[in-house]
């Protein structure tokens, strides 16, 4: 199985790479309505990160089966 662990962690590090870029570069470029934009996507971005690290857990704990486990992260890094 893949290390969805390091792949969630990699993911939450963009994330936060991502919303600094926006809160400090895209500042005084973007007009509300598209920072308003950008923010939710980041959100998006992030809540996805965090959704690959939880998977594992339950995977580990046998809430989720392995194969469900890694539809789920696969559906998780496409969203």
């Amino acid at each position: 199985m893949m290390q969805w662990s390091a792949v969630g962690a990699t993911a939450l590090a963009l994330a936060v790479m991502l919303g600094a870029f926006g809160a400090h570069g895209l500042r005084d470029r973007l007009d509300t309505y598209l920072m308003g934009v950008y923010e939710k996507a980041v959100f998006y971005h992030f809540v996805h990160a965090m959704g690959l690290l939880v998977v594992p857990v339950l995977m580990r704990t046998g809430t989720l089966t392995e194969a469900a486990a890694g539809r789920v992260c696969w559906l998780l890094l496409a969203g």
